[in-house]
């Protein structure tokens, strides 16, 4: 049963709890709009103000509808495998498949991540060249396709891609074709390039205490995250996925349906859906995010729900979506477990030499903070020696700490690591056959300072941080694409005696990437 006002409570309250330039969402229940509401301004420095009409990017959320081009252009999907192989010429492994793509089961390093270690500006122009070029240098993969997950970009870039080759149609007037007019998505289009919308709606970054600007992007988007729309548009979209919901045909249907991975494991992804179970509900949605914009949607098929969020500066949209579908189910807000106690063995370093990555594990008060893959997550203590949520679980045995992540397809075991200073001798020139890349570190009075360079530019110099012998990191805090990939972690190696060899350099978006110390 709807709580009508407390939905409209939760959403006069967004603007406060998520303050900003401006944003707009909607609720839709049984096939009806239940709320509809836009807030502040599009543009601030021209007072255009946030309507249901205007113009949104929608980054990631593109990606299943780039999707759906795939499943109503093509009855066997499949017959563009050979397709993706043809994408990557210099790849020494078996290429990854159509449907790999879909799922983010490819195995490919992201192209975001990668582009920063080839020294690409923060807001360096980013289009079909300079993609071409990354995607074509790829000469090895993550992990074998099918076998696990990893979200990539360009899985999606190389779809569109591949779609526009193999009907001789641009990707925009596909959308057009089997996206946008079915679906009466009004005002829907192609928006490749991020440097501005044709309404005039602006992105911006910052925050109420810093202060808010206009967002710089030059990146030239297009399966991957180039969805221009309105809160129109979608609300649309998702009254046409409820009049279709017992349609076993039904697009959204075929869209939403099991995905597993090679060795028969059910998936939390794809054709560009994440799967998940907000309140214990099966959901699926998709968020997106670039320098200046957030969006996320969300449809729960057994409540016959959807809620979008759109904001037009960087607050946390999937927070607000699950606002708006605990107001809207009438739900319990939900209390983390009461804290226990934790081991003190449990906090620490670790190192896991399948990925060459760094985890380090902190505990406050009974809760987990890990810093492994994408951004810091929270873990709940059930015991402990072990701490977990639904998508991350922890376990310590001795030294040894298992990780577990149904996302992925993954349970790893790392090995704890001392924390050290780290040795300064470390400073040098460093080449990744790979990418035709470098690595410069510079011992400037005693601290060491690192930045990337190759076909995009020269990166910026960062502080290394030092983790344990020969393990340090290097920050990322500003990114090509929305974020950072995460912090990079290098991994260097030794003769036998003691010379510096080269490094291994990763994070979760691009692992194990090998780089050889240049001798003089």
């Amino acid at each position: 049963m709807t709580n009508i006002s407390r939905l409209e409570e939760t959403l006069a309250s967004l603007p406060i709890r998520y303050p900003g330039p401006g944003g707009a969402a909607a609720v839709v229940k049984d096939g009806e709009v239940l709320a509809r509401h836009a807030w502040g301004f599009a543009n601030a420095e021209a007072a255009i103000p946030f309507k249901p009409s205007t113009l949104f990017r929608m980054c990631s959320i593109t990606k299943q509808f780039t999707c759906a081009v795939l499943l109503e252009a093509l009855r066997d999907p499949t017959v563009l495998d050979t397709a993706v192989a043809a994408k990557l010429p210099n790849l020494e492994e078996r290429a990854p498949g159509i449907l790999h793509l879909a799922h983010n089961q490819s195995g490919l390093r992201d192209y975001w991540a990668v582009a920063m270690l080839h020294g690409s500006p923060v807001e360096g122009h980013f289009g079909d060249r300079e993609a071409g070029r990354v995607i074509r240098g790829t000469r090895s993969l993550q992990f074998a396709p099918g076998s696990a997950y990893s979200y990539v970009n360009q899985n999606f870039r190389l779809l569109s891609d591949i779609l526009q080759d193999h009907t001789g149609r641009s990707f925009a007037d596909l959308l057009r074709q089997h996206v946008f007019e079915p679906f009466d998505m009004e005002h829907a289009f192609l928006a490749a390039d991020t440097r501005s919308m044709p309404d005039g709606t602006t992105g911006y970054e910052g925050s109420e205490s810093s202060g808010f600007r206009a967002a710089e992007n030059n990146v030239l988007w297009t399966g991957d995250a180039g969805l221009g729309a309105s809160l129109d548009d979608m609300i649309a979209w998702e009254k046409a996925i409820d009049r279709d919901r017992h349609n076993p045909d039904g697009l959204y249907n075929r869209l939403s349906a099991p995905v597993a991975f090679s060795n028969g494991s059910p998936a939390r992804y794809g054709f560009g859906l994440a799967r998940t179970t907000p309140f214990g509900l099966v959901a699926t949605g998709h968020g997106g995010a670039l320098r200046g914009w957030r969006s996320n949607r969300i449809h729960i098929a057994s409540e016959r729900l959807s809620v979008i969020v759109l904001f037009n500066h960087m607050s946390n949209t999937l927070n607000a979506v699950h606002d708006l579908v605990a107001a809207t189910l009438d739900l319990p807000i939900e209390v983390p477990p009461h804290p226990g106690k934790v081991d003190s063995r449990l906090p620490g370093l670790y190192f896991e030499r399948e990925t060459g990555l760094a985890l380090q594990v902190d505990a406050s008060e009974g809760s987990m903070r890990l810093r492994y893959a994408y951004g810091a997550e929270y873990l709940d203590t059930v015991s402990p020696t072990h701490a977990g949520t639904d998508g991350t679980r922890i376990a310590l045995d001795g030294d040894r700490l298992t990780v577990t992540r149904p996302l992925e397809n993954r349970v790893t075991t790392l090995v704890k690591r001392e924390k050290t200073i780290g040795k300064l001798d470390i400073a040098g020139e460093y080449l990744c056959g790979e990418l035709d890349a470098a690595l410069h570190i510079v011992n400037a009075g005693g601290t060491l300072y690192a930045t990337f360079s190759g076909m995009l530019g020269a990166g910026r110099m960062e502080q290394l941080q030092p983790l344990s012998d020969d393990l340090w990191q290097l920050p990322c805090l500003r990114a090509l694409d929305h974020a950072p990939p995460g912090q990079w972690t290098l991994a260097f190696t030794r003769g036998d005696q003691g010379d510096i060899r080269g490094v291994s350099v990763g994070c979760w978006l691009a692992r194990n990437l090998f780089y050889e110390r240049a001798h003089p």
